[in-house]
């Protein structure tokens, strides 16, 4: 069960296909936000949501993105006010649900990226962390580009 504040969508069958390439036993595949967006799960919101507003500028910038696609982008990670962030913060909160999915549900498969409209292609062999690494670093155990199967 996820924590409050934290939602998943399912992805289209074409990412799970992706995704099985690295973890063939793979049944669901879900994109997680808090709010409208991702980006309460990857760092802490600035107090003032014009540098919230840079960095992501910038980032969609960098990946070369045209002016009205950015500005879509950004008006989508404003449409919805994050929840109230819980104790401990968003990470943890995603880490606590990561530990718990994977010691009922078994190997899980996390990526984070930063690509508006998904990846075209598979990265490659996927990092192995156990629930034990997730505890204990809840804040560094999810690292942009690269994929994880958490275990037991």
């Amino acid at each position: 069960m996820l924590p409050p504040g934290i939602a998943a969508d399912a992805l289209p069958a074409a990412e799970l296909t992706r995704l099985r390439a690295m973890l063939p036993a793979a049944q669901t595949a879900a994109h997680l936000r808090v709010g409208s967006c991702s980006c309460d799960l990857v760092r802490s919101r600035h107090l003032d949501a014009r540098e919230d507003e840079r960095h992501l500028r910038r980032r969609y910038s960098n990946l070369g993105l045209p002016r009205d696609r950015i500005i879509r982008e950004l008006e989508h990670h404003r449409r919805k006010p994050a929840p109230a962030e819980p104790r401990g913060g968003w990470r943890a909160a995603l880490a606590g649900f990561v530990a718990e999915h994977a010691r009922n549900a078994g190997p899980t498969l996390f990526q984070l990226d930063f690509q508006p409209g998904g990846r075209d292609a598979a990265d490659g062999q996927p990092l192995t962390r156990t629930v034990a690494e997730i505890r204990a670093d809840p804040d560094g155990w999810l690292q942009e580009g690269h994929p994880v199967v958490v275990v037991r």
